[in-house]
């Protein structure tokens, strides 16, 4: 029998489509259904890579995980990774398939990829118990909906249950309701079988009135109110960035100040998250040299366009805040196109990266990084060059970087016989392309730790709970919180199957 199939649709992005789909998955699988995330089509900058190397959206990685389920490219057979303006890399089971332009991509290649879609859905259908469907921004955008592939095209595929989720913390809730239905043809309509409003705050019975008054306008049940929860899941959404996790902190108002450069085609952001879980480390996010200040850790992340971020960075005058932070001994770290903008040049013959200039690093570390087109997409592990922790993370990159003297050395020995990165010759200044490096809670404590007696500051105690660990809490946290406020049993009817709740 094929595979029940539920499908969370928003009234628009960053509505908690993700997250409800998560705890979804956690649910289901602790209530014994063999359960698997699925989205059609993504369009993210935050991306997971699967353990034969392919690449997804991070969100259904993370569904995987709360599934307990390993995660594979069938989950998310499309993957859409914007690079320059209207230009995305199209990524297809895991591997980059083409560069296209949204006009090419909507009038030429969506036709090409619903083969591929239900393919994935039919074998997913054939190994699961029941599939929960994540869409992606609005099912309700009509200038789109003739070509869009991730919503009730979707849902129709997977002849799946719709519930609509909408955020209150917006403001409008009841007017993107209506709104949305009402762009949403018959069919399309009948298939939405609930309601939920999330990110909820404040006195429920106020908004008893307005859930009797939608009900009784549209005939759809409301299947519960969600109250806003700050759970630490990983998120894919560039959108995340403007998240309060940021703020502006008071100055002194932390003991260990950590800036990251927020660069215009940023890329898996997440790697700064365990930061956030430090005691008296504030975390801040820096878009301008004015805002920069004297950090004790400056983190360059990751980006989809090295060359044009490095241009950037030099317009707005980072290359020499950054050259004055070094000579003021601030610790300075760069991952995947970060380290390779740490290094004196970086080359592209084959204009993997644009128009095939080559260009000029920031020049604190001696690399040189050549763009090729083979994407290198790898889970990897390995040890610290000064001692025996292991580390664990991934790899996404174009370029292949090499030292040019030994002044550095490499900062990571790889479990593969390869060494990673480089760090400079006092410690203070490492690169590498080791994505999730901060995840490994015992290596971040331990750098928080450098940071506080460099300052004259107490050490923080050195056990840590490790990062997987604190994602088993979440998913388990977070399915809790929306069982507790979701009719669990109501959506057990419409995937009809019996489950005790």
């Amino acid at each position: 029998m094929p595979a029940k199939s539920i499908m969370i649709q928003g009234t628009a992005s960053d509505v908690g489509k993700s997250m409800i789909c998560t705890a979804l998955c956690r649910i289901f699988s602790n209530d014994g259904l063999h359960v698997v995330p699925f989205k059609s089509q993504n369009m993210a900058l935050n991306s997971f890579v699967t353990e034969d190397g392919g690449e997804i959206g991070r969100a259904q990685g993370v569904q995987a995980e709360a599934a307990r389920v390993v995660a594979t490219t069938d989950m998310n057979p499309i993957l859409l990774k914007p690079k320059q303006e209207m230009m995305s890399e199209v990524i297809v089971h895991g591997k980059h398939f083409l560069d296209m332009d949204a006009k090419s991509y909507r009038n030429n290649f969506v036709s090409e990829a619903m083969p591929i879609v239900e393919q994935s859905v039919r074998k997913l259908q054939d190994t699961y118990d029941v599939i929960v469907l994540e869409g992606a921004g609005s099912p309700a955008e009509i200038n789109l909906k003739d070509r869009d592939i991730a919503n009730m095209r979707m849902a129709h595929l997977a002849d799946a249950a719709v519930v609509l989720v909408a955020d209150i913390d917006r403001g409008g809730v009841f007017a993107s309701i209506i709104g949305t239905l009402a762009l949403l043809d018959e069919a399309e309509r009948a298939r939405v079988k609930g309601i939920v409003i999330n990110k909820f705050r404040g006195m429920r019975e106020l908004l008893d009135d307005g859930l009797t008054w939608l009900e009784q306008e549209t005939g759809i049940p409301v299947l519960g109110v969600v109250p806003y929860m700050d759970v630490k899941i990983e998120a894919e959404d560039s959108l995340a960035l403007s998240s309060l996790r940021f703020k502006k902190p008071k100055k002194g108002e932390f003991a260990i100040d950590v800036a990251m450069i927020r660069l215009p085609r940023i890329s898996n952001f997440t790697d700064v998250d365990p930061f956030f879980d430090e005691p008296e480390v504030g975390v801040r996010l820096i878009a301008n040299v004015a805002e920069l200040g004297t950090p004790d850790l400056l983190i360059v992340p990751g980006t989809k366009s090295t060359m044009d971020d490095l241009a950037w960075l030099k317009a707005q005058g980072f290359d020499r805040a950054i050259e004055d932070l070094r000579a003021q001994d601030t610790k300075i770290i760069g991952i995947c196109g970060g380290f390779q903008m740490l290094g004196e040049t970086l080359l592209d013959p084959d204009a993997v990266e644009g128009n095939g200039n080559n260009a000029q690093g920031l020049a604190l570390l001696p690399i040189e990084t050549i763009f090729v087109g083979d994407k290198k997409t790898v889970q990897m592990s390995g040890t610290l060059k000064d001692n025996s922790t292991t580390l664990t993370g991934y790899e996404i990159h174009l370029g292949r970087t090499t030292i040019l003297r030994e002044e550095v050395s490499p900062f990571l020995q790889l479990v593969d016989g390869r060494v990673d990165g480089a760090v400079s010759e006092d410690g203070q200044v490492i690169g590498s392309y080791f994505h999730g490096l901060f995840h490994n809670r015992q290596f971040t404590r331990n750098l928080i730790n450098e940071l506080r007696v460099k300052k004259g500051l107490a050490m923080l105690p050195s056990d840590v709970k490790s990062d997987a660990e604190r994602r088993e809490d979440a998913y388990n946290m977070l399915a809790k919180h929306i069982r507790a406020n979701l009719d669990m049993e109501k959506v057990y009817e419409l995937l009809n199957i019996e489950v005790k709740t």
